[in-house]
């Protein structure tokens, strides 16, 4: 039997329970070694006797135990056990209900959690000095503590580094990858040896690599980094500390002595400097402080706070890219290229400086290889009307896989009935990959062009799209990526790949809407003619003729979406900062777990179960309509797509109009998978 037994102190406690010998752990102490213990720390607290010099030593505590707290505490906080005034730091719990909801007010975790415990204020000022220096140099407790003052801080006002520039495999090999289906183990692929895992393919190695399962785990487990904890890599690479100077202007972009219009060195000039970049150190991983980057996750839907699972159809935009179009507006709005004024000179050299940093992300050669549209769509139909109209003709073939998003069909097929060509569709399995076997039956000496997706946006299945280029170039054709759904999960190296052509659109990468990019090679860019005339894209015009300025001019007739693409710029900046590789793991992890919630439930189809996928989970569940299950959804605050996602093709491969698909981003949680699964079952559980 358990009796009260009194502490040092004087107060009285629960005696811990009798518990068997044999069920103790080896290495553990037992009931008498821990009641001693816990004897010796309640004498130590302000107001007990320490022991005498003489005393005993207890569990192996040295016999002269100095004072473990200060007297601070027990002045700051008097109150009796059980008082209403009791604080944290005390005996008691405060007053009930008077706490602020957590996570709603920024700033809240510095505050005490009702009124009455400002008493406690002593024995939590300790924790608030600086205790050691954190990575970016700071304070330690500012790191911890500053985000949560201002929901759009996050990582960028704690001097994260940016990724200076495009990483060859020879400078950073992949590091190894932790997979929820496999013991942990470091894989090195500086050897040249393929990765298996999409998110740490090096760029030498684009994606010629095995498929990766997206299995399900028997325990439904995750690796640390799937909740925000760092890895054994994330916690090697702290030791390396690096310092970062910051510009008092942020925005502002290297010049050259001659202004803009004068030299046009601006237009090829890497504003970061040549060379290759070294490795940097980058923080843990840390899904709470990326959460504080979006503003818009704090908006409230039906009074619960959003879950936005429909970042397939667009992304949310961190408050770096709104602080950067509002920055843009306020002190560079000018056209540009066409006038000596100063403010032409800034919105020129951020516009420039936004392709720049496009030409790094997706490791082009060159700027002049990138190409501003309005998006993926655009970028499509911009390179059938010019290249297409130009190089097939009656009798060609043009493939495409049966994967494809409309923009990925419509312009071929406007195409092939223009000029006679033909469309041929390379199938899926039943899991939604392509069949490379059927597909390179399909090549021949007639196929002028290849043009597929690299993820699914119906499905999440990731292509093989080194395969599907590398065939294509052997039968003389030419090929297209269209990364508009794999841009934002993966790395991705377009001289690696050896596409042709490669377009995504900006909204689908934490950018702004309506701006998006064709890459091409120069090569063939040199010999497409335009596609728009007008302004900017013309070198002279008589009434006789007109000469078209090289690439990339010549594609971008008239006035830009200038302030989208400093946009741009800045979104894929903050993705490089991040790191790419550490959104592709969690995403990863993340989708494992969201694929053993989401199966199990009574009713639920998945459609989509490639071996390696993106985190995307289409599914129909038996008894309702998508639209009604899409409804259910947005009660509770959740946004997914329902519908046929442009796709309608692949959906009817597998019988199907319409499905609901809920896809992730790096900004997800699995708490927010939860509640989705949670409302799911509960349809599940009406239908009977």
């Amino acid at each position: 039997m358990n009796t009260p037994t009194p502490t040092a102190n004087g107060r009285t406690g629960a005696a811990l329970p009798d518990i068997p010998a044999a069920s103790v752990p080896a290495g553990l102490p037992d009931a008498d070694t821990l009641t001693r213990l816990a004897n010796a720390f309640f004498s130590t607290l302000p107001g007990a006797a320490a022991p005498h010099d003489g005393a005993s030593a207890v569990g192996g505590l040295p016999s002269a135990w100095p004072a473990a707290a200060p007297v601070l505490p027990a002045m700051s906080n008097a109150a009796p056990a059980g008082s209403p005034l009791a604080g944290p730091g005390g005996t008691g719990t405060g007053v009930p209900g008077a706490s602020l909801p957590a996570g709603r007010v920024p700033g809240g975790n510095l505050l005490p959690a009702a009124p009455t415990h400002v008493l406690t204020l002593g024995n939590r000022a300790p924790a608030l000095a600086p205790h050691a220096a954190a990575q970016n140099g700071l304070p330690d407790n500012m790191v911890t503590i500053a985000p949560a003052l201002e929901p759009r801080v996050g990582g960028a006002a704690l001097g994260v580094p940016p990724l200076n520039a495009h990483v060859p495999s020879s400078a950073a090999a992949a590091k190894g990858a932790k997979s929820i289906t496999s013991p942990i183990a470091a894989r090195d692929t500086s050897a040249g040896q393929p990765s298996p895992y999409y998110f740490v393919g090096t760029p030498e190695q684009g994606w010629q690599r095995p498929a990766q399962d997206v299995a399900v785990p028997a325990d439904a487990g995750a690796t640390p980094q799937s909740f925000g904890l760092p890895g054994e890599d994330d916690l090697r690479s702290m030791l390396s500390i690096h310092r970062f100077s910051t510009s008092a202007e942020p925005y502002r972009h290297e010049q050259s002595a001659a202004p803009y219009f004068l030299d046009n060195a601006h237009a090829t000039r890497d504003p970061r400097g040549a060379g290759p970049a070294m490795p940097v150190a980058r923080p843990p991983f840390d899904v709470n402080a990326i959460r504080r980057d979006f503003p818009i996750l704090q908006e409230r839907v039906n009074g619960k706070q959003l879950v936005w699972f429909d970042n397939a159809a667009t992304t949310q935009k961190p408050q770096a890219v709104i602080d950067r179009l509002a920055y843009f507006y306020a002190h560079e709005n000018s056209n540009i290229h066409r006038a000596a004024h100063a403010l032409a000179g800034r919105a020129t050299d951020a516009y420039e400086n936004a392709r720049s940093i496009a030409q790094r992300f997706i490791g082009a050669a060159s700027p002049d290889e990138i190409v501003f549209v309005r998006g993926a769509t655009e970028a499509i139909n911009l390179i059938a009307k010019t290249w297409g109209a130009s190089n097939v003709g009656e009798g060609d073939e043009i493939i495409v896989s049966h994967l494809e998003h409309h923009a990925n069909i419509v312009p071929w097929q406007q195409l092939a009935a223009q000029t006679g060509a033909k469309l041929r569709v390379i199938p899926v399995d039943d899991s939604g990959q392509v069949l490379l076997d059927e597909y390179r039956k399909l090549l021949s000496a007639r196929t002028k062009i290849v043009s597929v997706t690299q993820v699914s946006n119906a499905l999440g299945t990731v292509v093989p799209v080194g395969e599907i280029v590398e065939l294509a170039h052997r039968a003389g054709a030419k090929a297209l990526v269209d990364g508009a759904q794999s841009v934002s999960h993966m790395r991705v190296d377009v001289q690696a790949l050896d596409a042709d052509f490669f377009v995504f659109s900006g909204h689908k990468i934490f950018g702004p809407t309506g701006i998006g990019v064709v890459y091409g090679k120069r090569a063939i860019l040199d010999d497409m003619p335009p596609w728009q005339g007008g302004g900017n894209m013309i070198a002279d015009v008589t009434f006789e003729r007109t000469v078209f300025q090289p690439p990339p001019n010549r594609f971008e007739a008239g006035t830009g979406n200038i302030a989208d693409a400093v946009g741009l710029g800045a979104a894929l900046e903050y993705v490089e900062r991040i790191g790419i590789e550490n959104i592709a793991r969690y995403e990863h992890d993340l989708l494992a777990y969201a694929t053993s919630r989401l199966v199990p439930v009574p009713g639920v189809r998945l459609i989509g179960t490639a071996r390696d996928k993106a985190s995307v989970l289409s599914f129909v569940l038996k008894g309702y309509e998508t639209e009604e299950v899409g409804r259910a959804l947005n009660e509770e605050g959740i946004a997914v797509r329902s519908g046929h996602h442009c796709a309608q093709p692949i959906l009817r491969r597998f019988g199907l109009e319409a499905t609901v698909r809920p896809s992730l981003a790096f900004y997800n949680t699995c708490d927010e998978v939860d509640a989705m699964v949670s409302v799911i079952r509960r349809l599940s559980a009406r239908s009977g």
